[in-house]
Formats: structure tokens, C-alpha cells, sequence
């Protein structure tokens, strides 16, 4: 197992532990959304998907040295028929590693959705070359008149917003919902919406893969804007009537825009239009939404840190039961060649797996024995018995490595040419992944 093998091992255990933070975190804001809108109010009910991220994060975290299951790279012990340690050569085999296969379909995943993206909003970025600045006094970030009627309104933008308006803006709406529309969009702007909306898009490029990423990126846009209508009639209470007008005056978003605030679909617009309707929670609440929304995010978070940590491994503290079982898969190759036995053996601790080798090329037979028993820190160490071949003398070797993680063992001779390269290779390679259970 080369370096490589081992960081594409480890993001495979890794990614695992991130997509069903994910998924389980995804789960219970579809489960909650709506309860909590109905008993806190659509902002707090918003803070929900603050839950997917912060699961993915705490299930990526390190845990304690004595617990962590650290993924390491193979472990290489070396023997020459003189006594003398090999460098620890590497030679590949020829067997497709579908880990390997995995992790480029998944940056390839990655990838294209974020051109995707990146894509769009260069669409409606461009939109925008003509449009005019215009001067409204209450706002504090630029607000641009946009040539077209169907450009607008929306907040563009992660990090310097622009409050883009539609060309024909000031004929649509009354002055009153002239207003609402504009305080609406510092509403995002004020909230770093488009900051919210970049980490959702990431996520959801992350997870490109996975349905639950890309509903959750409507439903999460969805009940932004909720939030943003419920943070502007806390200012205009008293015009819910004309905010309602205002929004149905408003046509739908022609063009995408992944990063920054427009206006949505039908559908959703009826509901919100529904929503407004709805009395503001009292103070109590609010406050009780507050408390239960630190709770929910401790609470996920800890169980994805939990649930990423390794269980209890075998020690050394004590021997092993009479019934611990080990999985033992051998890989050898000889003389630099591709792998020339593939073996599996269920092993009780302390019980051997017997090899015996008849002469294969210029290689004298040999005979090699192996047994898994436990090591300290939820590691496993693999004790072999090696004789024969090109050993002067038998030899015990014996190699640690964490369970489901391969060992090398490599015996015999190699011989350098005038530029460092191996030109003879008379070595038999051996790589032990033990792990616990049959």
C-alpha cells in the first residue's frame, strides 16, 4: 500500500463519517422545520440548517490520541538474506483499487457542480454590465437599477453585496412598496445571507451525489426568504397587506443565482404570502427558540463526534477470549511481479495460517506461518514465521498496524544499477491486512 493508497483509505473512512453526518443532520431539519416555524417563528425555525454543517464538521474532528484510529501508511519490514534492511520498496500491483476509482468520481462530481455554479452566477453577473446606480439614501450597500424588468430584485454577492433592482422598478411598485422590496433585500444583506447561501452551495457540491443535498438546498433557500419576511415585518408590521402586493407584483427569477438572494418559485411565494398572515411569537418564544436551537446544534454535534469514533479495540492489557476470531488477507508476490497469491484465513488468537511454497522461478521453495493476536491501542499485530527461499536462517518477524490496514513484509535481495534502479529483483513480498471478526 503506497502513501497514495493510504490518503485515498483514509478520505474513504472519512467521507463515510461525513455523509451520514450529513444525511442524519439533513433528517431531523425536515422533521423540525415546520414545528419550529409554528412554535418559534420562521427565524429561529431557520436556524435549523445550521445542524448539516456543523454534524459534517464534528464528525471530521480528532478524538483523544488514546481513541483516534489514525490511518497510517503501510508498515514495511524488510530482511535481505544478509541480514541487512532493505529500503522500504513499494512495488505496485496490477489490481484496480475501487477507492481509487471512488475518490476521482468524486472530485470529478465536485467539480463540475462548481463550475456549474460558478457558471450561473457569471450568467447573471453579466446581466448586470449595464446596469445604472442608484442613490437610496437608507441603504449602505450599492443599489443598481438593472437595464432588464426581469433582472431583480436579489442581493448578489457573498462578500460585498449589491442590491440589484428591476429596470422598471419605480413604474411596478408604489412608493410605499417601493420600500418594503428594498428593505427586504438589506434584510439579506444585513443577515450575510449570501455567505449562508455560498456554505449551502458548497455543501450541496460536496454531496452532488446524494438527493437529500440538492433538496435540502431548495428547502433551505426556501425558508431563508421566510426568515428575511419575517425580519422585515418585525420594522413594517403594520404593512403586511402592501408587502403582500408587493410580492405578488414581483416576477419570478429567470436566472439562477447560487450565490446571492432572488425571488422564488409559485409555489413557495403562495406559502409565504400564507406565512404572513401568522402571528409574531411573543418574546418568550423566541427566547425558548433561541435555548432549543443551542440545544439541537449540541446535541447533533456531539452525537456526530460520538459516532465517529472508533469502537473498542482489542489490548494487549489482557489476553484474547478463547473465541476472538481475526480475518487474515494475504497478498505475496515474488521477484517484483505482480501478486501471486491472494489467501483469506478466519484465525482464533493464537491459531496459524500455513503457507508452503514450492520453487517458483529462480526462488527456492519456502514456508512461512502467520498469527494475529492484539496489540496496545486497538492495534493488531501479525507474527509470522518465515524459513526457506533465500533466507540463510529462519526469521520471526511481526508487524502492527491498526485493523483493516496493511502490512508489508518483503524478504530477499534486490540489486541496483549504476543509477540507483533496481535491475534484479529477488524479493517476496508479502502484505498482511488483518482486522477483527469473521
Amino acid at each position: 500500500m503506497s502513501s497514495i493508497d493510504a490518503l485515498v483509505t483514509a478520505w474513504t473512512a472519512r467521507g463515510w463519517l461525513a455523509l451520514l453526518a450529513f444525511t442524519a443532520a439533513v433528517l431531523v431539519v425536515a422533521a423540525l422545520r415546520k414545528p419550529c416555524r409554528r412554535l418559534f417563528g420562521t427565524e429561529r425555525a431557520f436556524q435549523l440548517w445550521l445542524l448539516p454543517p456543523l454534524a459534517v464538521l464534528a464528525s471530521q474532528l480528532p478524538h483523544a490520541p488514546g481513541a483516534e484510529r489514525t490511518t497510517l501508511s503501510a508498515l514495511v519490514y524488510a530482511i535481505t538474506s544478509a541480514g541487512a534492511a532493505l529500503p522500504a520498496a513499494d512495488v505496485s500491483g496490477a489490481e484496480f483499487d475501487w477507492r481509487g476509482g471512488l475518490a476521482l468520481l468524486w472530485f470529478a462530481g465536485v467539480a463540475l457542480a462548481m463550475l456549474t455554479g460558478m457558471l450561473a452566477q457569471w450568467r447573471y453577473r453579466q446581466r448586470l454590465s449595464d446596469a445604472m446606480p442608484l442613490l437610496v439614501p437608507s441603504s449602505r450597500w450599492p443599489v443598481l437599477l438593472a437595464a432588464s424588468a426581469s433582472v431583480g430584485p436579489a442581493v448578489v454577492g457573498a462578500w460585498r453585496y449589491r442590491i440589484v433592482l428591476p429596470g422598471d422598478f419605480e413604474r411596478r411598485y408604489n412608493p410605499v412598496e417601493q420600500e418594503l422590496i428594498i428593505a427586504h433585500e438589506m434584510a439579506h444583506a444585513r443577515r450575510r445571507d449570501g455567505c449562508w447561501c455560498l456554505l449551502a452551495q458548497s455543501l450541496a457540491a460536496a454531496f452532488w451525489f446524494h438527493p437529500l443535498a440538492w433538496w435540502a438546498l431548495g428547502a433551505f433557500r426556501h425558508d431563508q426568504e421566510l426568515a428575511c419576511d419575517a425580519s422585515v415585518l418585525r420594522q413594517h408590521g403594520e404593512q403586511r397587506r402592501a408587502y403582500a402586493q408587493a410580492m405578488l407584483k414581483t416576477p419570478l427569477a429567470m436566472l439562477a443565482l447560487p450565490v446571492g438572494c432572488a425571488w422564488s418559485s409559485r409555489h413557495p411565494l403562495t406559502e409565504r404570502i400564507a406565512m404572513l398572515k401568522l402571528p409574531r411569537p411573543d418574546p418568550r418564544r423566541r427566547m425558548s427558540g433561541v435555548v432549543t436551537m443551542l440545544l439541537l446544534a449540541l446535541a447533533v454535534s456531539s452525537l456526530a463526534f460520538a459516532a465517529s469514533q472508533p469502537g473498542p479495540q482489542a489490548s494487549s492489557s489482557g489476553p484474547a477470549g478463547p473465541d476472538q476470531r481475526y480475518t487474515l488477507k494475504l497478498v505475496l508476490g515474488v521477484d517484483g511481479q505482480p501478486a501471486h497469491l491472494h489467501a483469506t484465513s478466519c484465525l482464533k488468537s493464537g491459531e496459524y495460517y500455513t503457507d508452503t511454497q514450492t520453487a517458483i522461478g529462480t526462488l527456492p521453495p519456502w514456508h512461512g506461518r502467520y498469527t494475529v493476536v492484539p496489540a496496545e491501542h486497538g492495534m493488531l499485530e501479525v507474527q509470522a514465521h518465515l524459513s526457506g527461499g533465500s533466507l540463510p536462517a529462519p526469521v520471526d518477524p511481526g508487524v502492527r498496524t491498526h485493523p483493516g490496514q496493511t502490512a508489508t513484509i518483503q524478504v530477499g535481495q534486490q540489486v541496483a544499477g549504476k543509477d540507483g534502479k533496481v535491475v534484479e529483483d529477488h524479493t517476496i513480498k508479502i502484505e498482511l491486512t488483518p482486522s477483527i471478526g469473521c
